[in-house]
């Protein structure tokens, strides 16, 4: 039976490195502070009016490419994942395009935010195992940096977050025992607000209330809310986040979804060589670790370098880990994720 593997893997990261103590010179924060509450260090900032998020990606996109043994013409389809696109629309994937000269195939961009990888790497197993693609691009990258609020007020969102890209060549394999083996994805909107980018957005108020944008209820006029001057006073234009809500919510979720992809494969804890989850915070894969009882050769993290780059941090984190030799053919590898939405997910892979 036809299967999808990983056959090539790259990840870029900006120049520009970004410590607490550099953080510390224009916010209340200091290096001991985000350290002891995210394991955070220092992370990558994009040049301005130089990179974005779908040139970050495009760099990344071609070391996997070259990795893979293909060119970027043999490339099939395109798959595009991040919270921070270059433009409110079009999305991402058609500059990455663009950008690689890879005109006239598909390009699709998902919005899962830190799940975003994870869900992008069950679409293109599909594609693949269905044949109808050979060579899919993934890409997962953001620029967070561009739109942080670098106050005290925005500190506990803004000292976690860390620009960068990471993709991979989703090929075909018919090699016994080789390929993603199973993936599952999950959601729950009920908590969307609790870690969210509300503006701007074509909501005209709803989801918060109207009347907190100065609106009465039965205000029927042309415009809306787009942004609105009252917005700029409720600060909804910078991330949110209930650092404390999603935590909890983050540390059930994530032993839940790792155990689900070990247990439809026949497998336990024991058995991984490798889980990569998605660097959102080094607190809760601490957490996880433990509460899978897995020792610290069967973890990857690296978010004391980069922070959390949401869409990019599993690619980037795997293909570190593959370059060091963590990763080799025949090991069993877990993905993980967990993020805004909320959404979850996993998946498991022979390499």
């Amino acid at each position: 039976m036809l299967k999808s593997k990983i056959g090539g893997i790259g990840y870029y990261v900006p120049e520009r490195v970004v410590t607490n103590e550099d953080l510390a010179k224009v916010m209340d924060t200091s290096d001991e502070w985000i350290q002891e509450r995210t394991g955070i260090k220092e992370r990558r900032y994009a040049k301005k009016h130089v990179e974005t998020t779908s040139t970050l990606g495009a760099n990344a996109a071609k070391i996997a490419i070259e990795r893979a043994g293909i060119t970027p013409a043999d490339v099939d389809f395109i798959i595009f994942a991040t919270l921070s696109p270059d433009y409110y629309f079009p999305g991402s994937g058609v500059l990455l395009q663009r950008e690689l000269g890879m005109q006239g195939i598909g390009a699709l961009d998902i919005r899962n935010q830190c799940s975003g990888f994870v869900y992008g790497l069950s679409i293109a197993d599909q594609f693949v195992k269905s044949g109808m693609y050979k060579n899919v691009l993934l890409v997962g990258a953001e620029c967070h940096s561009f739109g942080l609020d670098f106050t005290t007020r925005g500190r506990n969102v803004t000292v976690i977050f860390g620009d960068g890209a990471g993709a991979v060549v989703v090929q075909p394999t018919e090699k016994e025992g080789q390929g993603i083996l199973s993936s599952h994805l999950h959601a729950d909107g009920d908590h969307a607000e609790h870690l969210a980018y509300i503006n701007p957005g074509c909501h005209g108020g709803k989801h918060l209330g109207t009347e907190k944008y100065g609106f009465p209820e039965d205000d029927q006029s042309f415009g809306g809310a787009f942004l609105t001057p009252t917005m700029w006073d409720n600060e909804d234009y910078y991330p949110n986040m209930n650092g404390q809500f999603v935590f909890k919510f983050a540390v059930t979720k994530f032993p839940e979804v790792i155990m689900e992809a070990l247990k439809t494969n026949g497998y336990t804890p024991e058995d991984l060589s490798l889980l990569v989850p998605h660097q959102a915070n080094l607190r809760i894969a601490q957490f996880v670790q433990k509460r899978l009882r897995l020792r610290d050769d069967q973890v990857y993290n690296n978010i004391q370098k980069y922070g959390n780059t949401t869409a990019a941090s599993i690619p980037i984190a795997l293909c570190e880990a593959w370059e060091a030799g963590k990763v080799k053919e025949g090991d069993l590898v877990c993905l993980a994720a967990f993020g805004s939405g909320f959404t979850w997910a996993s998946s498991l892979i022979r390499w």
